[in-house]
């Protein structure tokens, strides 16, 4: 019976973490393959430029257009940018998977990317709804964390940034801090990846080994990965897919401390600070001095997550940018198409931002 069902794999973890980075590399890895499978994508992200989508959408996976441009839609792409995704099941998550289930007939797998927030148990349940629970099953649960932040306790690479994305989701129903999160998310794991474990001295690989064996049974195993130069990491697609687990299954057995503060009505209200979030574009720019000029605007200002897409000058394809807090990152993703301006488009994500102000000292950059 379950061979009939459409598996889903959910990938969660805290902002930065990885989680984007392992569905990218595993997409493309399925896209190159030699049976390549047919891949819905669910992702979780809010920010006024979709740039987590966007990553997505330009792996290279097969779309039957008919010379025309896919939709998001069409191409399996779903974005659930209303807030945290466990926090809007019954408004978001569910519709979206109805209309997979009436697309069943052409998809293989389904990947889903929660926020850095979600907890995976509301979700999880979802699955066992008549209406999903006759077509679809929970391949497994991958909570990815960051290896170096939680070996020194912060269990996410910026928790000030964590906690700006929980002040600006409205939609969010718990509140739990970083160490609750963490141990949610990891109770409810198939499979954890400890990402940026090529950082990890020895002494740090042992702290992290204790905060996951505190959480998971022997049963689930723990995967550490390394991230290349070029953005891509080191996990094998036989890893993180097949994995059968029907999570679902199982899922009223884990106990979190989200159900523990709903036992105990506990109802927690949110004071909401300003939060802004706004897009920079540019032309074409010079690589080095558009990144100092970022990495000086995130040192100087309240700017917890930029992303974005950099066209550079003789350079046939488009650089990545990404930054957690004060951590840049940069990697080539694809070629730019002879229909598509090249210019530089940026998201910014923070508290107390202007428009004008960052356009302007990044403008240093453009040639």
């Amino acid at each position: 019976m379950k061979l009939n069902k459409i598996p889903a794999t959910v990938v969660t973890g805290f902002l930065g973490s990885g989680k984007t980075t392992l569905l990218s590399n595993v997409l493309r890895q399925v896209a190159g393959g030699k049976d390549p499978k047919r891949i819905a994508v669910i992702v979780n992200e809010f920010g006024e430029l979709d740039i987590d989508a966007d990553l997505l959408r330009n792996c290279p996976l097969d779309c039957d257009d008919d010379g025309e441009t896919p939709t998001a839609a069409q191409q399996g792409i779903y974005e659930l940018a209303n807030g945290c995704i466990c926090c809007t099941v019954e408004e978001e998550f569910l519709p979206v998977m109805l209309e997979l289930v009436k697309r069943r007939d052409d998809i293989d797998h389904i990947l889903i990317e929660t926020s850095g927030l979600a907890l995976p148990k509301p979700l999880v349940q979802a699955f066992n709804w008549p209406e999903i629970k006759q077509h679809c099953t929970v391949d497994s649960v991958i909570t990815v964390i960051d290896g170096p932040a939680v070996a020194a306790g912060r269990f996410a690479h910026d928790a000030d940034q964590v906690q700006a994305q929980r002040l600006a989701d409205e939609s969010l129903n718990h509140d739990p801090d970083l160490a609750e999160l963490l141990d949610d998310q990891l109770s409810a794991a198939d499979l954890v990846l400890v990402s940026k474990s090529d950082l990890l001295s020895e002494d740090e690989r042992v702290r992290v080994e204790q905060v996951v064996a505190a959480k998971v049974s022997n049963a689930v195993k723990t995967a550490y990965i390394g991230q290349h130069e070029d953005g891509t990491s080191d996990v094998a697609i036989e890893l993180v897919m097949g994995l059968e687990a029907a999570a679902e299954d199982r899922i009223e057995a884990v106990h979190t401390h989200h159900d523990h503060h709903h036992d105990h009505g506990d109802h927690h209200e949110h004071a909401h600070d300003h939060f802004d979030s706004c897009v920079i574009h540019l032309g074409e720019v010079d690589a080095e001095r558009l990144q100092q000029a970022l990495k000086t605007l995130l040192a100087e200002q309240q700017i917890y997550r930029a992303k974005g897409f950099a066209a550079l000058p003789n350079k046939p394809m488009r650089q990545v940018l990404q930054a957690v807090g004060q951590r840049l990152e940069t990697h080539f993703d694809r070629l730019w198409t002879a229909d598509e301006a090249r210019r530089t488009s940026l998201v910014m994500i923070g508290k107390h931002l202007h428009v004008e102000e960052l356009t302007a000292a990044l403008k240093v950059a453009e040639v």
